[in-house]
């Protein structure tokens, strides 16, 4: 199995494609590490992971502290050792132009979107650093390659965790780091739902996305997991610095 022996640490693990990596992961013999700000959700996952037959234990975080940040990220190693990092953890906001776009709202999506990713990476890397051997995927977006209009604040965030992915590969694959990202599009998420609750009809909106994609349907949050285990095994092990792309043809459309 991919994952026997491994130990991987899932931020935002308590929904969405957090939840459907921490199943794929444990389905393939990983030990998970599932965290999230959601209490609830993240031991609604470690219920998932268990009646898929897997193993995981939940600490609740908040990916915008970095000392607390920190101190889970020393307590998994400790007590069960790291092999991989997924950093999940990700919020969108309303849609707004540039101009609208308050500092509460800049400051939000910045914290959760970027900082939380920059703070998994420097506290992992010098566990990853020491062993030699550690794998880090930062989940991006379409955004991290395209400016979506009314999402200004996301695509920065997106476009930069692409960026510092790329950074974090070149200086720490000498010390057996590999690091990358998978960039989803639309996917049947909470996180996506929120985009379409928005709309005045919301499933009309949705069916309107699916039909910009080639294969005519939005994601599943188990299409991306499913990406995120490979570029985290060993079935990737000469992949590094790349942003995987994961949005139904959406960007050659």
């Amino acid at each position: 199995m991919r994952f026997e022996n491994d130990t991987v640490f899932i931020t935002g693990a308590g929904s969405g494609i957090g939840r459907a990596t921490a199943v794929s992961v444990a389905e393939e013999g990983g030990f998970v590490v599932a965290t999230d700000i959601n209490e609830d959700g993240g031991k609604q996952t470690v219920d998932a992971v268990e009646e898929a037959g897997g193993e995981a234990v939940f600490h609740e975080l908040d990916v915008t502290d970095a000392e607390e940040f920190e101190a889970v990220v020393d307590t998994a190693v400790e007590e069960y050792g790291l092999d991989a990092l997924v950093n999940n953890a990700g919020v969108g906001h309303p849609p707004a132009y540039t101009e609208d776009v308050t500092d509460t709202m800049f400051d939000y999506v910045m914290d959760v979107n970027l900082r939380g990713v920059w703070y998994g990476c420097q506290a992992a890397l010098p566990h990853f650093k020491e062993q030699e051997a550690g794998a880090i995927v930062n989940v991006g977006s379409l955004a991290s390659f395209l400016g979506l209009p009314k999402q200004a604040v996301y695509s920065l965030t997106k476009g930069a965790v692409l960026n510092l992915t790329r950074a974090v590969a070149a200086e720490a694959g000498s010390k057996g780091v590999r690091a990358n990202a998978v960039c989803p599009g639309f996917i049947e998420t909470p996180l996506g739902n929120q985009y379409f609750d928005s709309k005045d009809d919301p499933e009309a909106a949705k069916q309107q996305a699916a039909q910009q994609y080639p294969l005519k349907r939005l994601g599943e949050p188990e299409e991306v997991a499913d990406a995120i285990s490979f570029l985290l095994s060993d079935e990737a092990s000469f992949v590094t610095g790349h942003g995987l792309v994961v949005d139904g043809g959406f960007s050659v459309s």
